[in-house]
């Protein structure tokens, strides 16, 4: 696509100047991509649930932190592999709202918001984890990394999605 073309599809998506209505279609096509967006966000929630409060056997060994860089700590002591699925894999739990959570809500957009969020999200599971999922404890790196993992998908991403599924907000930004 030429630039020009591109500069006439993102403009298609900007809001409708003051006093003026967006065209339906343009209306439409944002309510569609919002509502495939929920439904993302659904199925996403439904794997993530599955993934974090299922029961595991861990002979035991789990415990519950409370002290930051911790957990850190100990997975960089550990081979590579297994250092990799952690950090990696809390990394990428809870990323698909840095792209998601914009695309539903403009209000959503900005790294201090999602990393909020994300934050809160993460501590609710890991809550939930440490009170009720045998074999699972509340593990404050887990939080630091889920939360760090939705401002990364945001800022690699979820902006640049966001902006061009729902266009700019109209009125001042705050």
């Amino acid at each position: 696509m030429t630039t020009a073309g591109r500069r006439y599809v993102t403009a298609l998506w900007q809001p409708a100047a003051d006093g003026e209505r967006a065209p339906w279609y343009m209306v439409l096509l944002r309510a569609a991509a919002v509502v495939v967006a929920l439904v993302a966000l659904g199925v996403f929630w439904y794997y993530a649930f599955r993934l974090t409060l299922t029961p595991v056997r861990d002979n035991g060994q789990a415990g519950g932190n409370t002290d930051p860089g911790r957990s850190l700590r100990f997975y960089l002591d550990e081979p590579i592999g297994a250092a990799l699925r952690q950090l990696g894999g809390n990394l990428v739990l809870l990323a698909p709202l840095g792209v998601l959570l914009p695309v539903v809500s403009v209000a959503l957009r900005g790294p201090l918001r999602l990393l909020l969020v994300g934050a809160l999200c993460s501590l609710a599971i890991e809550g939930v984890q440490g009170a009720f999922v045998i074999g699972r404890a509340f593990d404050v790196d887990d939080v630091i990394l889920n939360a760090a993992g939705v401002v990364l998908a945001y800022l690699l991403v979820g902006r640049r999605v966001s902006l061009a599924l729902r266009g700019r907000p109209s009125g001042p930004r705050a």
